[in-house]
């Protein structure tokens, strides 16, 4: 199993929509947005459909809107994790948040180790939605078809009251219809329009910020390498890129950084050089 990913491995390349397409493909939901995910509901019921019977879905809870109920799923996927023995941190604080990127980076490694198990084939024995409804869902739903029986019962013995002893009614409607047929399919135009719009800009800023992120993680992964990443520079450019304080730029923070580190090499350095005149004025001497 593929537990362990690597940030360079393809799996971290998959764009936004196509992991949408792939949650809502599989589990009849119509995500729009990776935050949406964040609750961690969707992550557990994904292991439920690769590992059938493992997850306790009856403890999954799909409404959950704040932090400590999130939290409560990923307690049960943190259980699951344990038993299938998958050795990858969950980093709760930082999905919970809702925070896009991170969201999409742990969903991008669950479709890479979901489909290294199925081979990205999809269960056509699973029922998604059978086993996303709870104990009350499920009692709401036999009521509401019992009702509707009742009413198709009372509907044959009783039929309804029709109007077609009042044709102007109708001709009326559809005078009006006709009327307003061409104002409604030119805002429906521009509204297509609109849209179609709105749906290029969003890729072209998918894109830049995909591209972005990619430059990110390459100065992070070059910043973590052993030889590195205990240089004063390096150092600064990490209190840059693990700053948690968006309001705020860490620049300052990063440049007196830098400044404190280059000033004692400094020190060290004349340190260093009045030490070796005093011990060549002493060779002299003797």
């Amino acid at each position: 199993m593929a537990t362990n990913i690597g940030m360079m491995d393809s799996a971290y390349f998959v764009g936004r929509n196509e992991i949408l397409s792939w949650i809502n493909d599989r589990l009849h939901l119509n995500l729009s947005r990776i935050e949406e995910a964040a609750s961690g509901a969707v992550q557990c019921q994904m292991l439920d459909m690769t590992f059938p019977g493992v997850v306790p879905m009856h403890k999954v809870n799909f409404e959950a809107k704040n932090e400590y109920e999130m939290i409560q799923n990923y307690k049960v996927m943190q259980e699951v994790f344990t038993k299938l023995k998958i050795t990858k941190p969950l980093e709760v604080n930082r999905l919970v948040k809702g925070r896009p990127l991170d969201n999409l980076e742990f969903l991008q490694w669950l479709k890479r180790f979901c489909d290294s198990i199925n081979g990205g084939i999809m269960n056509e024995n699973y029922n998604p939605v059978e086993r996303r409804s709870r104990g009350g869902k499920e009692k709401c739903v036999k009521g509401s078809s019992k009702i509707s029986k009742s009413l198709q019962t009372n509907n044959m013995h009783h039929p309804p009251v029709t109007t077609s002893n009042k044709p102007s009614g109708p001709k009326q409607a559809k005078s009006h219809a006709v009327g307003g047929g061409s104002n409604s399919s030119a805002e429906v135009h521009a509204l297509s329009k609109e849209i179609a719009d709105l749906k290029v800009s969003v890729d072209l800023l998918e894109k830049e910020r995909d591209f972005y992120f990619s430059k990110l993680r390459d100065i992070e992964i070059l910043c973590q390498t052993p030889e590195l990443e205990d240089l004063p520079i390096v150092v600064a450019v990490k209190k840059i890129l693990y700053a948690t304080d968006a309001n705020e730029s860490a620049l300052d923070e990063a440049q007196e950084c830098l400044n404190q580190s280059l000033g004692l090499e400094a020190d060290e350095e004349e340190e260093k050089e009045e030490e070796a005149a005093e011990e060549e004025a002493a060779e002299t001497q003797t």
